[in-house]
């Protein structure tokens, strides 16, 4: 047998390592390259910035330009003279571009072009000539006289920042070429006190989403406006006002009313609260929603739906509902199919077969199509005055019934959910369901509130939007969210 070097083993390793070292050069190869021959990436460097320098490309934010290029030349070796000089070439060139463009009359790019020669350090000697042509240039016709004349003349018409030639906008472009401008930094802020004047009188007539916009402004100006915290108060307070208004008409069933106050507070930026009201209107329209589907009063019924949806369109209860509604549906259509009485009876024995087989299993509502429910109602539709069929609405009511009380025994909460789910579908009417509803709110709240002091903040939110969907009226809602809020910030 063949050993050592002359084995086909060996031979086999030195291949795969070849191939190995191979593939390692042509992956690493550059940076190799630049770690190994740091002259071979300085060189690059140079040669792509004198490139670019020819071609007029100075600076570039993506890295590419002459100084960039230059500057990363410089990191590598400091030292060395010919990245000086090429550094030096570009304050030049920076210097040649500012005064072609003063001459073209391009101020604002002059301006940028200057500033590029002070970066790279060119002579003073250089620079200070060329500013001084460029501030003459400024205070010319066209310059910073006209900017504000122009400015004044568009605040005392009343055009404060709606446009480029409004007050606003001329009184930055002085700021931007003079700082200290005085007669600018004053105008400025008679224009923002205006506005903030608007934004104070905008809160107080309920134009909420209007006097949002007009803060945000004023902010994107001067942050710092002494006015400012005073006018965010008033906001803050309309907003408070607004919020009580909507909470007001929600408890008293006006749900229009209160969604418009709700929606008013969202259009002047996001609120939790006014967020939440949205949640339990459409609550309250998908409750309305399965009273009309349980009397087969479908059109009044989607549109409940419809409206439940524009309000909270990521609401589980909105989908569920939207099923019971297209079963009901299916069930009333099934009734107004022709057929004999003994094909009648024969569909309605099978349908009945299924109901006991889906009882036997606990599938109350679930899965869609197949549940003691859908069996149920396809029944009932069929024959509702059948004594079987009473016999079986007779046995699965006090079954869902009792489906709930376990499942809350055992803490199995969303399972609980499912449970009075169905026996919302079946006896949507049920005065016994109001209290049923509240006591789960009430069980997800307790297991949240054990959660939350465990640190659980994510179960927290979860209970508590459970505990809002189910029954939004519970009382503990309010004290659970303020300790959630607390516990998030």
């Amino acid at each position: 047998m063949t050993r050592g070097w002359n084995s086909p083993r060996a031979w086999r390793s030195i291949a795969i390592g070849v191939a190995v070292l191979a593939l390692v050069l042509a992956l690493f190869r550059q940076p190799l390259a630049d770690w190994l021959w740091p002259e071979t990436r300085i060189q690059k460097l140079l040669d792509d910035g004198r490139s670019a320098l020819r071609e007029g490309r100075l600076s570039a934010t993506d890295g590419r330009g002459a100084r960039e290029l230059f500057e990363a030349a410089a990191a590598l070796d400091p030292d060395r003279s010919d990245i000086r000089n090429a550094l030096a070439q570009t304050a030049q060139a920076a210097l040649e571009q500012a005064r072609r463009q003063l001459a073209a009359g391009d101020r604002e790019a002059a301006t940028r072009s200057l500033a590029l020669a002070r970066q790279l350090q060119a002579p003073s000697a250089d620079i200070d000539p060329l500013a001084a042509k460029l501030q003459q240039a400024v205070r010319g016709p066209d310059g910073i006289d006209q900017l504000l004349q122009q400015a004044e003349a568009a605040q005392a018409q009343g055009r404060l920042d709606d446009a480029a030639d409004a007050a606003l906008p001329l009184y930055q472009r002085v700021l931007a070429l003079q700082p200290d401008k005085m007669q600018a930094l004053e105008g400025r802020d008679e224009v923002l006190s205006d506005l903030l004047t608007q934004a104070t009188r905008a809160a107080d007539r309920g134009e909420l989403a209007a006097a949002a916009a007009l803060l945000q402004r004023v902010e994107r100006y001067d942050a710092g406006h002494a006015n400012l915290p005073a006018v965010k108060a008033v906001m803050n307070a309309a907003l408070e006002q607004r919020l009580r208004q909507g909470e007001r008409d929600l408890a008293r069933g006006r749900l229009q009313r209160a969604a418009d106050a709700f929606e008013q507070v969202l259009a002047a930026g996001e609120d939790p609260a006014a967020r939440q009201g949205l949640q339990r209107i459409a609550h309250a329209q998908v409750q309305e929603a399965l009273r009309l589907t349980a009397d087969f009063q479908f059109e009044p019924a989607e549109r409940a739906l419809q409206h439940a949806r524009e309000l909270a369109p990521d609401s589980a209860e909105v989908g569920a509902a939207e099923q019971v509604l297209q079963r009901t549906r299916q069930a009333r259509q099934a009734m107004e199919a022709p057929g004999t009485g003994a094909e009648r009876e024969r569909r309605l024995k099978v349908l009945l077969k299924q109901l006991d087989e889906a009882e036997a299993r606990q599938e109350w509502l679930l899965p869609p199509g197949s549940s003691a429910y859908d069996r149920f109602k396809a029944a009932q539709a069929l024959a509702p005055q059948d004594a079987r069929v009473k016999r079986a609405a007779a046995r699965i009511l006090p079954a869902a019934r009792s489906c709930l009380d376990d499942n809350l025994r055992g803490n199995r909460l969303r399972a609980a959910r499912t449970c009075l789910d169905a026996w919302q579908a079946l006896a949507p009417t049920d005065p016994a369901l109001a209290p049923a509803r509240r006591r789960l709110a009430q069980r997800w709240l307790a297991v949240g509130s054990e959660r939350l002091g465990g640190g659980d903040t994510a179960f927290a939110q979860q209970a508590l939007a459970q505990a809002r969907q189910i029954d939004p009226a519970t009382p503990e809602i309010a004290s659970f969210n303020e300790r959630v809020r607390n516990a998030l910030r």
